[in-house]
């Protein structure tokens, strides 16, 4: 076996050469690469689109780097945020028009336990059964959520593919208040519609503030006492109003930003503690063990990704029925761009789940 031996031996010594050359080059390098904490210092890097794109979403990627969380400070100080809600509604009127004929449905305004928002209803009704109905939480960082626009984009697809009645609303954001009264008012417009629906027959949805506020929304119904509904969708967000992990901090990279990243919510929070679970109901296993089944859809250049692959894990650590869908290369509220292919397959997600869940024996 003396002529198998050498070569090996050989080898082996060439490669030990190797490795102690790479440890002793990339030393110093490497103690820059990870603090004594765990922290790790990233070096920059370039990202190219996802190749698991459509054509449409690549054409659509950003071109140029934006911090919208520097607009929504400067709309704060200026005290613009009123007069930008307003604008977004005339701004989106022509797009919503064009929604509300592509997906044959009618939209009428509405007022639900004094709280301002639309009904957005198939014209098309199928005969018999119950009406399942859901209930919309806009998306805009509790500043510039608004059902006229982005609760209606977000609503009437939704509504046209599933068959099912949404009412969308105005719940009350900063500066004009604070943290709990998004909830409060959910909360008010569940109460009425429970005059005329059974919790079997509603569930509940939102994008970003819109789905961390939807998890809120059912921590405060247990305060309440009130019944669970039968269903939620926590979109473009989580059940953790701190919006953390990795995903959290490398989302400012991917969109050409070098600063830190930082709570747009943080108007409406005010001094509460995020770590209430009515705040952040993922700090409560005995609050999540009665949600309704959930389903969570976010994307990998979005920054609450790992907030909501976690909320994912501790849901179904504590029995609930959930599911996550995570969508490559794509960013916060991406289904909320309608054309692309990618939006009309995350509604027909959601669409299967919701329907899912309202067939079910015993709903």
């Amino acid at each position: 076996m003396q002529w198998t031996r050498q070569p090996i031996v050989r080898l082996t010594v060439a490669i030990m050469a190797v490795s102690s050359w790479s440890v002793s080059a990339s030393a110093q390098e490497k103690s820059r690469a990870i603090d004594s904490d765990g922290t790790i210092n990233v070096p920059a890097f370039r990202l190219p689109a996802s190749p698991y794109l459509s054509d449409a979403a690549r054409a659509s990627l950003p071109r140029t780097a934006s911090d919208p969380s520097a607009m929504l400070d400067r709309l704060v100080q200026s005290g613009a945020v009123p007069k930008v809600r307003a604008s977004m509604r005339k701004a989106a009127a022509g797009k919503v028009d064009a929604l509300r004929r592509q997906y044959g449905v009618s939209v009428e305004e509405a007022q639900l336990g004094g709280v301002h928002g639309y009904w957005v209803r198939p014209i098309a009704r199928s005969r018999g059964g119950v009406r399942k109905l859901l209930i919309n939480l806009p998306g805009g960082g509790f500043l510039v959520g608004d059902a006229a626009s982005t609760g209606l984009i977000e609503s009437i697809p939704l509504a046209g593919l599933g068959g099912f009645d949404i009412v969308t609303i105005d719940y009350r954001q900063a500066p004009e208040a604070t943290f709990p009264a998004a909830s409060e008012d959910v909360a008010s417009v569940y109460r009425e519609l429970l005059k005329t629906y059974k919790p079997r027959d509603i569930g509940i949805f939102g994008c970003s503030a819109g789905g961390l506020l939807t998890a809120q929304a059912l921590a405060w119904f247990q305060k309440e006492g009130l019944p669970t509904p039968a269903a939620a969708g926590i979109f473009c967000a989580s059940a953790d109003a701190r919006w953390a992990g990795d995903s959290w901090y490398w989302q400012r990279a991917m969109h050409g930003l070098t600063s830190a990243p930082s709570l747009d919510e943080r108007f409406y929070y005010g001094d509460h503690d995020l770590d209430d679970p009515l705040m952040s109901p993922i700090r409560s296993d005995a609050v999540l063990k009665r949600f309704p089944p959930t389903l969570i859809i976010t994307a990998s250049r979005a920054g609450e990704m790992s907030a909501a692959i976690n909320t994912h894990r501790l849901l179904v650590r504590n029995g609930v029925q959930a599911s996550l869908h995570v969508w490559d290369g794509l960013d916060h509220a991406f289904y909320t761009q309608t054309d692309l292919p990618e939006s009309r397959e995350a509604f027909d997600v959601m669409v299967r789940f919701f329907q899912s869940i309202f067939s079910q024996k015993g709903r």
